[in-house]
This record gives C-alpha cells, sequence and structure tokens, in this order.
C-alpha cells in the first residue's frame, strides 16, 4: 500500500512538471518585436501603426473614399494608393541632425516596392516618358542612413513629376526645408499629389497615374515660434519664386481632403493652418 502511494506522488509530481514546461508563456509578457525583425518580415512597412518604429510626428487622418495602405520606413510614413500607384501623401520629420549626413546617394537605386500590390510601378513605366522620378520624400532629407536613403528609391514614394519642376522649383522647396530644419532644430513635413476631378493621364504598361500638380505642408513646432506653410505646384514645367506657390494649410486642405497634423492642439492647429507668410520663414 505505502508503495501504491508513492507511486500515485511521483506521477502527480511528474504532471504538474509537464504542465509548468508546457504552458504557453506568450499571455504574460508582450513581446515587441525588434526593428530588424519587422524589417525582414514579409509585410515590412505595411503595419498600420506599428509601435516598433515609435513615430513622434502627427501623420493625417485616414482617408475617406480612396484607397489607402500606410507604410512605414525608417525615414518617413507613406500613404500608398494601390489603384494609382502612387502615394496619397508622404510625411516625416526632418531634422538639423539628417540634414547634415554623409550618406551619398547610391546609383542605379530606383526599385519596385514589394510590399504593394501588382500591378505596382518599375522602372520600365518612366522609360520613354517625357516624365521625370519625382521624390516625394527627397533622398536629400535622408543622408543620415543608408537604409533610408536606399527606401526613398521605392516607386511607392515616386511620382511621375515634370523634369523642370523637379530641378527647379520642388527642388528649392526641398532646399527650404532643410535650411529651416538647421535653423530651428526640426520641421514636420507631409507632401503628395494632387489629382484634378479629371481623366488623368497615366505612364507605362503598370497605367502609373501623372498627377496635375503637387502639394507640401511645413509645420514648425518650436515653443514661441509655431508656424505653418503650404506649396502647391502645378504639374509642369514653371518655374517661378517660391512665394507664388506659397498657400496657408487650410487651403491645402480644402484642395486636397486631407486633414493634416489632426492631434494638436487647438490653439496651435488654429496659428499653424490659417496662416502663410514665407516671410516669416
Amino acid at each position: 500500500m505505502k508503495k501504491y502511494w508513492i507511486s500515485i506522488v511521483v506521477l502527480l509530481l511528474l504532471a504538474v512538471i509537464l504542465i509548468f514546461n508546457t504552458k504557453d508563456k506568450s499571455s504574460d509578457v508582450e513581446t515587441i518585436p525588434s526593428v530588424s525583425e519587422v524589417i525582414e518580415s514579409e509585410d515590412t512597412g505595411v503595419k498600420e501603426g506599428c509601435s516598433v518604429y515609435n513615430y513622434d510626428f502627427d501623420i493625417p487622418l485616414p482617408l475617406e473614399g480612396v484607397p489607402e495602405q500606410i507604410l512605414h520606413r525608417k525615414g518617413y510614413v507613406a500613404s500608398y494608393n494601390k489603384d494609382n500607384r502612387i502615394p496619397n501623401w508622404v510625411a516625416w520629420k526632418l531634422t538639423a541632425e539628417h540634414v547634415g549626413g554623409k550618406v551619398k546617394r547610391p546609383g542605379n537605386a530606383w526599385h519596385e516596392d514589394d510590399d504593394v500590390p501588382l500591378p505596382r510601378a518599375t522602372g520600365h513605366d518612366y522609360k520613354g516618358s517625357h516624365w521625370s522620378r519625382g521624390h516625394m520624400c527627397p533622398a536629400g532629407d535622408n543622408k543620415w542612413d543608408s537604409e533610408a536613403m536606399y527606401q526613398t528609391f521605392m516607386f511607392s514614394n515616386c511620382c511621375p513629376q515634370n523634369s523642370n519642376l523637379n530641378s527647379g522649383t520642388w527642388n528649392q522647396i526641398e532646399i527650404s526645408c532643410r535650411r529651416w530644419a538647421e535653423e530651428y532644430g526640426e520641421v514636420y513635413i507631409v507632401c503628395g499629389p494632387i489629382l484634378y476631378n479629371q481623366e488623368h493621364e497615366t505612364i507605362g504598361e503598370n497605367n502609373v497615374v501623372v498627377p496635375e500638380a503637387f502639394f507640401k505642408v511645413v509645420v514648425c513646432l518650436s515653443k514661441g515660434r509655431e508656424k505653418g506653410i503650404g506649396f502647391v505646384c502645378k504639374n509642369t514645367d514653371g518655374n517661378r519664386r517660391k512665394d507664388f506657390y506659397v498657400n496657408s494649410i487650410k487651403d491645402v486642405e480644402r484642395i486636397t481632403g486631407i486633414t493634416f497634423f489632426p492631434h494638436l492642439a487647438q490653439d496651435v492647429k488654429d496659428k499653424i493652418k490659417n496662416n502663410a507668410d514665407l516671410e516669416d520663414w
């Protein structure tokens, strides 16, 4: 009888040990994947609201009635439109430190974005067209990191753009943004295409839509120096002074239907969205 009870106790102890060792502990500790784990996963950059990247800037509100896939990159966030094969908008924070990086533009860097569905833009779509590959988040804002720089050359961060606009006014606005980042420490930028209510030109076998214009909004949130400014540039070869293209952010919201910086305090929001004075920058 004594041996019988000893056997029972031993079996019970073994059962307890087995249950303890096989218990699923995932419910006890929430593990957050590392940046490298996200980068290597099959759905890289499509994690809406992904906490890994810890973006500390205010992206636009979700769009209504428009295809939208949120792409999280190392240096920017993009809202991608699968129907048009171009972004709806691209947002990023530009700091003084990022402006002064030493990373150089890589050769033959333009590449497809495997995170977005087929059909999607490729280099063949632009070949033979009279449109240039216009960066939304510019390579020049990402000299701080080689991966961030390389990701700016994805076609999901690109729109067909008039080459004179690309190298002229649009480039001058980009240069101004870098100067403002150096002066104020950091600025917040959102830019993208404007599509008029009309039939759009397309390029290539993937029918990449050519925008009729482009917008860019810039905000400084340095305490006591809060301000905002917007730009709207038609996708033509016109090349005038930057002040010709100035709009308030409220005007750009009206034109695009996009709500920018939605979570700022109301008094700050009113100040930066309703006023646009290039001389104040």
